[in-house]
């Protein structure tokens, strides 16, 4: 039997249809980062839509997607194939599926602290909370400092006004996200 619970929510929390895809592979064709997927955007699609949703939320291609919005612009269905995989991304951290990329989910995970602290981006925090993180504290630590040093990176964080306000409604999207996730996944009998 086809399990459909991941393809419909898929198609809610993204806004799209991917039952309109006749697999023409345009998007995987002009995906700049394809050749490092072990399966390709449409490969990833077709799994959620039929049914093969513990392959597709356990791959390591939903994670590697830049998000460019290249196979949106290739699509001739106008599937946002990009917002399916941050879909999916979003699916696979509330089910806590095995990630294979896990490292890149730290990257997320950090970003969006950042973002809820400062208001914006600081990217040598980024740096050391993503080091902190992975225990991955001397890799590239060479290439960082440089950074740092010729002024590319500043040191000291700048605070926008209101970031409590952006932390607010960061954690306002997350609460409603997981909550229509448990809604709907009871609603298909997926208790997973």
């Amino acid at each position: 039997m086809l399990d459909s619970s991941l393809r419909d929510w898929v198609n809610l929390q993204s806004h799209q249809n991917i039952n309109t895809c006749f697999t023409c592979a345009k998007c995987t064709a002009g995906c700049p980062v394809a050749f490092a997927m072990e399966f390709g955007p449409h490969r990833i699609l077709q799994m959620v839509r039929f049914g093969m949703n513990d392959a597709a939320l356990a791959s390591r291609d939903i994670w590697l997607c830049a998000g460019c919005e290249t196979c949106a612009t290739r699509c001739p269905n106008d599937v946002d194939v990009a917002a399916l995989m941050d879909a999916l991304r979003q699916i696979s951290l509330a089910k806590k599926s095995r990630n294979p990329a896990r490292d890149i989910a730290d990257f997320h995970r950090a970003y969006l602290l950042l973002i809820k602290l400062f208001g914006r981006m600081h990217e040598a925090s980024l740096m050391i909370l993503v080091k902190l993180i992975t225990r991955d504290l001397l890799a590239d630590m060479g290439a960082g400092v440089q950074l740092v040093l010729k002024g590319k990176i500043p040191i000291v964080p700048e605070r926008i006004r209101g970031t409590g306000e952006v932390s607010r409604m960061l954690n306002a999207e997350k609460r409603n996200s997981r909550e229509a996730f448990v809604i709907r996944n009871s609603q298909f009998g997926n208790q997973k």
